[in-house]
């Protein structure tokens, strides 16, 4: 989830867009916003969708590529 907050911080400043008003423009509470950039793993993947939607961009569940993770 980490990458999908860093996604839409980075693409709502590259919009020039404070939380603030990414919350109001975007349709979703401002408290969502600052979880999702920071990371929050227990976020909604319907509002996920909603604020990548922003950026004409969606989230879709599917399997993790193992072959990328350390451990």
């Amino acid at each position: 989830m980490n990458n999908i907050g860093e996604y839409v911080k980075r693409e709502r400043k590259k919009a020039g867009l404070t939380q603030e008003e990414f919350a109001l423009r975007s349709g979703l509470g401002l408290r969502f916003v600052r979880e999702l950039e920071q990371g929050k793993e227990t976020v909604r993947l319907d509002k996920v969708n909603q604020a990548l939607g922003m950026f004409g961009m969606r989230a879709v569940p599917g399997e993790i590529d193992r072959s990328n993770l350390n451990g």
